[in-house]
């Protein structure tokens, strides 16, 4: 407690409170949850440091502003208490002095709140409700893309690949709520032959409201996963909401990625199923990953068509068929389709492949779901590597599922056999280790307390021949 009263009153205390409002998106209770688990005000950011925008800055100086003015007060407080003999108003002073850290803490939030509930969301309302008139007169054809996971990934994959005949618009980045799609709404221009929605799920209900608004005629369910359940009670409450999106459409045109063990109780027949075997009556063959991508060949009869992506990883081809199936039931022809799927790369830190001295390194720290564990996993098998390295923290936001999902990880990194297993020390590094020594694990295990340092240092312990695969991060907002 002394140790958490003390490290307040740092000089840097005020940008640390910044930096965790903007850890957690500037939520107010999910700050605020954070506030008070910390212990030591000094090692809060030592994952990441401040961004300093625009919003940031303003915020740190009224932060700042504020807490000056209080100790002023509080000092003349004191001065007039002992003037006049006045021991209540000098304790009073005393108090303001020595308590601005944490009211300055609380109050910090109080305009964002207001904000939220006189400004920003009667805006995002207007917003919303213009949104639905749009999309609902545009002459496109809207695809809708939900899942527990991979939804930036696809929504890319579609963009680049129908972009080759089509005029599409998407929506930015992981803009993926109903605000976001009400921006993207007023940005169309009406001209656009195809518009890619990215839907997030937040809170139950949310892809149910997003297909109302946003009236999509093709849906893509990318697969489902133990995320997000800080707001859902269970696993099956969230299917049970990005499912909402097939309701919407009634059962057609709605893909469903068939390599998601938790996906399969919600399939229906007439479901359209995509993986690395098979796309409607497609069937996928002589698939071969390296580390310059991954190759695959669509047949259909005696009709062929060889397809080669700059993405990594068997996980991968299920997806880019789908871009390619999808591509030309809208009109591109093999050769457009083919440029197309040629043209698609890793995202940034998402199977994202980098060449040090000889060594590979593939960063996949934007994956966060147990599905995408078996996809690193699986691909640090494929790949030949003379010393194999596999470095996670675990997954965030698993809910009531963390236990349990942690073991099963730890089983699935023994059957993937790498020579040295790194983890960071955090929450569910036990439950990892119950894992692996369950499994039977025999090679060596490091635990690093300091995730920043070892990731800064990484190439310095690598050798020509070497991979490692990162997977996940874990923000300081997670204890």
């Amino acid at each position: 407690m002394a140790e958490w009263f003390v490290s307040m009153f740092s000089p840097t205390y005020g940008a640390t409170i910044v930096y965790m409002l903007q850890s957690t998106e500037y939520q107010p209770l999910a700050y605020l949850q954070w506030f008070w688990r910390v212990k030591n005000f000094h090692s809060v950011a030592y994952r990441r440091s401040l961004d300093k925008t625009k919003a940031a800055r303003l915020l740190l100086a009224d932060m700042m502003v504020g807490m000056v003015v209080q100790i002023v007060a509080g000092i003349v407080c004191i001065v007039r208490g002992q003037v006049n003999r006045d021991l209540l108003l000098s304790w009073f002073g005393i108090w303001l002095v020595f308590s601005y850290p944490i009211i300055w803490a609380h109050l910090v939030v109080v305009p964002l709140v207001l904000g939220r509930l006189f400004v920003i969301g009667p805006r995002e309302r207007r917003q919303i409700k213009a949104s639905r008139t749009i999309f609902a007169k545009h002459p496109g054809v809207t695809i809708a893309v939900a899942g527990s996971y991979g939804k930036t990934s696809m929504k890319e994959l579609l963009l680049t690949v129908l972009s080759e005949g089509k005029v599409v618009a998407a929506t930015p980045a992981n803009k993926n709520v109903a605000s976001s799609h009400a921006i993207f709404a007023a940005r169309l221009t009406g001209k656009e032959d195809v518009l890619i929605i990215e839907y997030g799920e937040g809170k139950p209900g949310d892809v149910d409201r997003f297909a109302s608004t946003t009236a999509p005629d093709i849906g893509i369910i990318t697969g489902l996963a133990p995320a997000h359940l800080d707001h859902y009670p269970n696993l099956q409450a969230a299917g049970k909401d990005i499912f909402s999106l097939a309701d919407y459409l009634h059962g057609k045109d709605v893909y469903v990625n068939a390599e998601s063990e938790a996906a399969k109780e919600f399939l229906q027949p007439s479901y359209v199923p995509y993986s690395e075997s098979v796309v409607a009556d497609w069937k996928i063959r002589n698939i071969k990953v390296d580390y310059d991508g991954t190759t695959f060949e669509l047949h259909k009869g005696k009709r062929v068509i060889r397809l080669k992506s700059g993405l990594l990883g068997r996980h991968q081809v299920g997806p880019l068929a789908l871009a390619a199936v999808l591509a030309m039931k809208l009109g591109l022809s093999d050769k457009q389709v083919t440029s197309g799927i040629a043209k698609t790369q890793p995202y940034e830190h998402r199977m994202q492949p980098r060449n040090v001295h000889g060594a590979w390194i593939i960063d996949d720290t934007y994956n966060g779901n147990i599905d995408g564990i078996r996809a690193g996993l699986q691909l640090l098998q494929d790949l030949p590597a003379q010393r194999k390295t596999y470095v996670t923290p675990g997954l965030v936001d698993q809910g009531v599922e963390t236990e349990a999902v942690h073991i099963k990880m730890g089983e699935l990194i023994t059957r993937a056999h790498p020579d040295t297993v790194v983890l960071m020390q955090n929450s569910v590094t036990s439950y990892i280790r119950q894992g692996l020594e369950a499994g039977g694990f025999g090679g060596v295990v490091r635990i690093e307390e300091h995730p920043l340092e070892f990731y800064t240092n990484l190439e310095h312990f690598l050798a020509r021949g070497d991979l490692v695969v990162m997977q996940n991060d874990w923000t300081d907002n997670y204890a």
